[in-house]
């Protein structure tokens, strides 16, 4: 099986660590691994800040970059909601709507993918973890269970579920600029939850919401450990 990855912006720029650990992850479970160089951004930024023309040529270079039949995997639930339902919209009634349409049925993030073809590529492993619902994950893609089951699939490695999972962290790209009180505050009690869960770290399929809670753990003074989940698995 060969998959394209998707290295997302925010890896690319802040945590190489997770792009390099999604690759092994998906290396490990047999995956021959395609990084396309002419990947740049998803486009989502311009086009959930209401900024659609700014969007599209951006979203005109990713598609561009993984043209072709084979699956792309994407380390963030929010990338591949973009791509699996904004592009759609973005492109509707464009030239390149069926491109989009093309794009987005072959994308799927991560956990999503492990998941639907069965991929272990950590067999065994020991601690335990506490898992955050990002909303593009679980309101956009509709994805609650993937994450679960490959960390189920891990031997050893236990899930305690923290209070309050669904709950959004506060982040929401331009959200946290725009309302900062209620992101902040969003925040700190996302912490507080994990960090009561009694895990060993927090772990999520989005960086972004990782960067967030990390942040106002920090700040508030609440020990807790984050780590993407594709980070846990290529341990």
């Amino acid at each position: 099986m060969r998959a394209m990855l998707m290295r997302t912006c925010l890896s690319d720029m802040i945590a190489p660590s997770v792009a390099a650990a999604a690759r092994a992850v998906l290396e490990r479970a047999g995956v021959e691994v395609v990084v396309p160089r002419r990947q740049t951004c998803c486009g989502q930024p311009g086009w959930s800040s209401g900024h659609p023309d700014q969007a599209r040529p951006v979203a005109r270079q990713a598609m561009r970059a993984f043209r072709g039949d084979d699956p792309i995997v994407v380390p963030s639930g929010s990338c591949a909601a973009m791509i699996r339902h904004g592009y759609a919209d973005l492109f509707a009634g464009r030239p390149e709507e069926a491109e989009a349409r093309e794009m987005a049925e072959r994308t799927s993030e991560l956990s999503q993918f492990l998941a639907a073809h069965g991929l272990r590529p950590k067999p065994t492993g020991s601690g335990s973890v506490t898992y955050h619902d990002s909303c593009h994950m679980l309101r956009l893609l509709g994805e609650r269970e993937s994450p679960r089951a490959v960390i189920a699939g891990v031997e050893g490695l236990e899930l305690r579920e923290m209070g309050q999972t669904d709950v959004c962290c506060g982040f929401g790209g331009t959200f946290s600029v725009n309302f900062p009180e209620v992101s902040g505050r969003l925040g700190e009690e996302k912490a507080r939850n994990a960090a009561a869960a009694g895990a060993d770290e927090l772990v999520a399929c989005d960086l972004s919401c990782l960067m967030h809670i990390a942040g106002r753990a920090r700040r508030c003074g609440i020990p807790l450990r984050v780590r993407h989940l594709a980070e846990v698995l290529a341990e």
